[in-house]
């Protein structure tokens, strides 16, 4: 096979998430186990940072990665999705995977996949750790999928682990209410691996507390220790002011991602850098500022408020659930646009309705959706968006509603595509 058929075996032959849904979800890590024992465990010959969490675990993954990498560490980095290219998912130093590197562990893993019937994750995940232990990665970087307790990453036993924050996602599969999203997110916690948790809540901190407890693992919350004092854009950069508890003396950061929200992702990657210091790890002040400022440089990070274009402003955030929405919302509050033009898809297994009752009513909207089999139909997303009182037309895919949007708009105006991160994937404009 070569590439391109490598790619369509592992998309339409396995059970892919983000194509069906919860029906590729597998419940417990017997074929992740399977699959690394086939290779020889390779998660065992290399260290690792665990990063779990409802929302900002990619981009936290990510600053976290640019800051080892820049420490003068071999850096592997595991997310998912991918908004472009399947090989985003796995990096060693920002480079993504060679396209012979996946083509030759498919061939390779193929007997053991025709026999074992495992989901596309849980191939990458093998592909992954396979991936850097070639490469002899001083420590990768691993996103958890999705939960955390039975995700197919949750193989590793990390330096640390790290859970950004608790919100309402995937209740199908993780439960009805914070408290049991939080328990399968807690499932990352290892004996005596020390936990950051990235955001304090009344309803999850006694579940977290008492997990790291059992694993004699100890814990801090990062909003604890340090807060963001203050914040401005300047430039497509967000500087950040930092106060940590008991010093007078502020901090200052310059992030190369614009979004505010990721003032909440920098107080995490923070705690996490410093217990990392704390067991040995080598991490100069002055690298890790620099690498903050570097992150999309350094990694490719994308889709997280990504201005593409000016005049009229198109930002890409692939924010897609409440609490991300809820961010966004706040930045769009933020913006001094006349007007605020948004292209919105979702899909099915999200809470559709919630997300739309918190978007601005006076917004024009373009309704659409990724070409994936997950995403709702258009025509759907209409009618519940009507019942919350948007207004809008509707298109067949995400390029034909942007170009309607940017001839609508005016130079002074935003256009925001959001919903999704398969949509987000799907924009072709550029520039």
């Amino acid at each position: 096979m070569n590439y391109q058929q490598t790619i369509d075996y592992l998309f339409h032959h396995l059970p892919m998430y983000s194509r069906i849904g919860a029906a590729a979800f597998k419940k417990d890590l017997t074929n992740t186990i399977q699959l690394c024992e086939a290779l020889g465990n390779p998660h065992t010959k290399f260290k690792s940072i665990h990063v779990a969490g409802t929302n900002g675990k990619g981009s936290t993954s990510h600053m976290l990665a640019a800051i080892l990498q820049s420490a003068g560490y071999k850096t592997g980095l595991y997310t998912s999705p991918h908004l472009k290219d399947f090989r985003e998912r796995i990096k060693v130093n920002g480079e993504m995977v060679s396209e012979s590197f996946v083509i030759d562990f498919t061939e390779r893993i193929k007997p053991l996949i025709e026999s074992i019937e495992p989901s596309f994750f849980e191939i990458t995940v093998a592909m992954a750790f396979e991936y850097f232990a070639q490469q002899k990665v001083d420590v990768a970087v691993v996103e958890v999928g999705l939960g955390g307790r039975l995700d197919s990453t949750n193989i590793i036993t990390p330096e640390l682990s790290v859970i950004t924050n608790i919100g309402w996602d995937h209740m199908n599969m993780l439960g009805d209410t914070l408290e049991k999203i939080a328990g399968e997110k807690a499932g990352i916690i290892k004996p005596t691996i020390p936990v950051v948790i990235g955001e304090t809540s009344k309803e999850t901190k006694d579940i977290f507390i008492t997990k790291a407890n059992e694993c004699n693992a100890s814990i801090s919350f990062a909003d604890q220790k340090r807060m963001a004092a203050d914040w401005k854009h300047e430039h497509h950069f967000l500087n950040v002011e930092v106060a940590t508890k008991g010093k007078e003396d502020h901090q200052h950061y310059q992030l190369d991602l614009a979004g505010e929200y990721q003032t909440k992702n920098l107080i995490t990657v923070l705690e996490a850098v410093s217990q990392l210091r704390l067991k040995g790890w080598n991490i100069d002040e002055a690298v890790l500022k620099k690498a903050l400022s570097q992150t999309k440089e350094i990694n490719g990070l994308h889709g997280r408020w990504e201005i593409i274009h000016q005049h009229p402003t198109v930002v890409l955030d692939v924010g897609h659930n409440v609490d991300g929405i809820k961010q966004i919302v706040r930045q769009l509050e933020d913006t001094d646009a006349p007007h605020v033009h948004i292209v919105i898809g979702m899909v099915k297994d999200k809470e559709v309705s919630a997300v739309l009752e918190l978007l601005p009513k006076d917004a024009s909207y373009y309704f659409t959706k990724a070409l994936i089999p997950r995403a709702l139909p258009e025509d759907d997303l209409l009618l519940k968006a009507t019942e919350a009182g948007l207004q809008g037309e509707t298109y067949t895919e995400v390029n034909i509603a942007l170009k309607a949007a940017m001839a609508k708009a005016k130079k002074e105006d935003l256009i925001l595509v959001c919903g999704s991160v398969f949509l987000v994937g799907e924009v072709e404009l550029s520039g």
